[in-house]
């Protein structure tokens, strides 16, 4: 007589259930760990709003939807809607995963497949950190649903769907050439895809992309002075072995983002199993052959291809981000387990599964507080930016009469600051200039600006490369702030100092 854990009979019973269930847990739990334990955004987040106030058309920083999606979430509900805007992007991208995987091996096993991508995604892409990598992911997998509805199951109205994910996805991703160029091969080599293109819709859907790819290589169109040098590179003696390095490790990094998975996977397959520990077996029907295909190429060839052009380019993260690369990454597990899956440890799976949902949460608290009793780590989420931002605003209007603008010097510090002040202020990238084309040196000297850098003596002495950017400025002694857990780090000490306003009068 089998024991079935109530979880098992309710992945075969009601698989859409276990998906909802799994899919809004982990969802609501990352909107609510940021909200309660971060006292400031991720830095990559504050960067992110800081280009996004401005609503930029044109910058290089890449397709710009991201941003602005970001700004609008942030203006409608604060940091909670950029978060919950996160989460969506995930559901979003599960329920597509979900609902291909319906089309492909059915709705229990692709239940499976989604509640597989807990072991990736949670350990891999910090969700809270929205950006263009976790909007392209729901983008990139609405790309892939409505492409099988539409090309391979002959659906044509699904082509209109397909047209408008993959416009979506010029307009947020530098890896959306990647994406959609490996979907167009992919197209190009086989018969149904051939085949697929022959109704008018796909040919308006081409035509409206075409349009949409335009706009996309513009924003792309540093890309060419980027290309010169590399192909530079690749002529030198020795650059062969020094990047298939770089590319092994790439993969390899890859590779541990499924440990998650791994896991789960190696207690499902009954390792270490005895005679007692049998389990009925999960059955579907037979998948095609052309399914294994397609399955198989999307889930490997992106991202052999977006960690091969990141070496080419002399980057160390992939392209586009790692999101996007491991969409099919559950289902191309289910997929290769065959059609009768065995669950075995059924008890211990369920406790890994959870745990791999839940533990990761648990210990953004306690990294919060034992980090810096013990190794003494600065968490960027740590920083206390709502202090940080009110003391340098208040503190430019006393002395100057106005109201501050315009923040610069670390660019990490300056977005920070930029998102907290009481009032929402530009960022002046000044390593970078081209980055921020919507603040001139003219709007310096008449609005002012408050400058930034971490500093870890009293002493006003702003770094060399700052007092060369800014030789008017006016620095002022560093001021400390109190952090929520300091532990054994040093006090939290910024640098700052002043570029007064034309007009405004001198302290006294």
């Amino acid at each position: 007589m089998f024991y079935v854990p109530l979880y098992i009979e309710t992945l075969r019973s009601r698989p859409a259930l276990v998906f909802w269930l799994a899919t809004l847990s982990q969802a609501a739990l990352w909107l609510v760990v940021p909200l309660l334990f971060y006292a400031a955004p991720p830095s990559e987040l504050a960067r992110l709003l800081a280009v996004g106030h401005e609503f930029p058309l044109t910058g290089d920083f890449g397709p710009p939807l991201a941003y602005w999606l970001a700004e609008i979430a942030f203006r409608a509900a604060g940091l909670f809607g950029v978060y919950a805007l996160s989460q969506i992007c995930v559901i979003a991208s599960y329920w597509c995963v979900f609902a291909l995987g319906r089309e492909i091996v059915g709705p229990t096993h692709a239940a499976m497949a989604v509640l597989l991508m807990v072991g990736i995604l949670v350990f891999t892409v910090p969700t809270p950190n929205f950006g263009p990598p976790i909007l392209a992911m729901a983008f990139w997998a609405a790309v892939l649903l409505f492409y099988w509805q539409a090309a391979i199951e002959g659906r044509r109205r699904s082509w209109y769907p397909l047209g408008g994910a993959a416009a979506l996805l010029l307009l947020t991703s530098d890896a959306a050439l990647i994406l959609l160029g490996t979907l167009a091969v992919f197209t190009a080599l086989s018969a149904s895809g051939r085949a697929a293109l022959r109704p008018i819709e796909a040919w308006i859907v081409l035509a409206g992309l075409a349009v949409v790819l335009v706009v996309h290589l513009f924003w792309l169109k540093g890309a060419g002075e980027v290309l010169a040098p590399t192909l530079a590179r690749l002529r030198l003696a020795g650059m062969a072995g020094e990047n298939t390095a770089a590319w092994l490790r790439l993969v390899g990094a890859l590779v541990l983002a499924h440990a998650g998975l791994v896991i789960l996977v190696v207690l499902a397959s009954g390792w270490q199993r005895t005679y007692a520990d049998l389990a009925p077996a999960i059955s579907r029907a037979p998948v095609v052959p052309f399914a294994i295909t397609f399955v198989k190429v999307f889930a490997l060839v992106p991202a052999l291809l977006a960690t091969a052009i990141t070496v080419l380019l002399g980057q160390r993260l992939p392209i586009g981000g790692a999101a996007p690369l491991l969409v099919l990454s559950g289902l191309a597990i289910v997929v290769a387990a065959g059609g009768s899956i065995a669950l075995h440890h059924q008890r211990t799976l369920g406790l890994a599964w959870a745990g791999l949902l839940v533990v990761p949460a648990i210990l953004v608290p306690a990294a919060i507080v034992l980090l810096p009793w013990t190794i003494g780590t600065d968490l960027a989420i740590a920083q206390p930016a709502a202090a940080m931002g009110r003391f340098f605003a208040d503190s430019f209007e006393r002395r100057t009469g106005h109201p501050l603008a315009i923040v610069s010097g670390d660019t990490r510090i300056a977005a920070l600051v930029a998102f907290a002040a009481p009032r929402r202020l530009k960022v002046y990238f000044a390593a970078e200039p081209e980055r921020s084309p919507w603040v001139t040196a003219q709007d310096i000297r008449e609005q002012g600006a408050v400058v930034l850098w971490p500093a870890a003596e009293t002493t006003p002495n702003p770094p060399p490369a700052i007092k060369a950017r800014f030789p008017d400025l006016i620095a002022e002694v560093p001021e400390t702030f109190a952090r929520p857990v300091r532990g054994q780090l040093p006090p939290l000490r910024i640098g700052w100092g002043m570029i007064r306003p034309a007009g405004a009068p001198t302290a006294r």
